[in-house]
């Protein structure tokens, strides 16, 4: 799988097209992050009622989640670089070290293998990459998630992976091309 580039498919929407709530809301997330108002959000921003309650969802993982920042961004970006994902990756890179991951974390986990990592960032990742792998855990992979992660992380982990999953495949076939920094 690679991500395309070049001409989105559709293009990031305008204030008339998005409506001045979802516009706002991208320009407020432009600032956040460092960026312009982020493609992401001015493209799917394009169908408002889908965009709102996608995003309460996406909020309710992350930032919102149980599973902290760090640990989320790491699935995030395992995700991301698995589906080749350029979007994904060019954004949570920076979220990732805003997170506390060192840019020698970041590399590891876009790198895959499980060498380096231990204790719950192994889990995690390994759990992650069956995941995306299979879109199933076997029943020892689930137990050892389970022996270090409660039930409610264990839901969340998994509904993470799948999010993050369908976003690349939605952003990918969009050919949503990634923000660029603010000046």
């Amino acid at each position: 799988m690679t991500e395309q580039s070049g001409t989105p498919r559709v293009a990031p929407g305008t204030w008339r097209e998005t409506g001045p709530a979802v516009a706002a809301f991208a320009a407020i997330a432009g600032r956040v992050t460092g960026t312009e108002p982020p493609a992401v959000f001015r493209t799917l921003g394009r169908n408002r009622g889908l965009f709102w309650g996608w995003l309460h969802f996406a909020g309710r993982l992350m930032p919102g989640g149980r599973l902290p920042r760090r640990r989320s961004e790491m699935v995030i970006l395992r995700v991301a670089a698995t589906c080749a994902s350029d979007y994904e990756l060019t954004q949570h890179r920076r979220l990732g070290r805003r997170a506390g991951l060192s840019p020698d974390e970041i590399a590891r986990v876009e790198a895959g293998g499980l060498d380096g990592w231990t204790g719950r960032d192994r889990l995690l990742l390994a759990a992650t990459d069956e995941l995306v792998a299979t879109e199933d855990l076997t029943d020892e992979s689930w137990a050892a998630l389970r022996a270090d992660f409660d039930e409610r992380e264990a839901i969340e982990i998994v509904m993470l992976v799948g999010h993050y999953r369908m976003l690349a495949t939605a952003l990918r076939t969009l050919r949503v091309v990634p923000d660029r920094p603010r000046r």
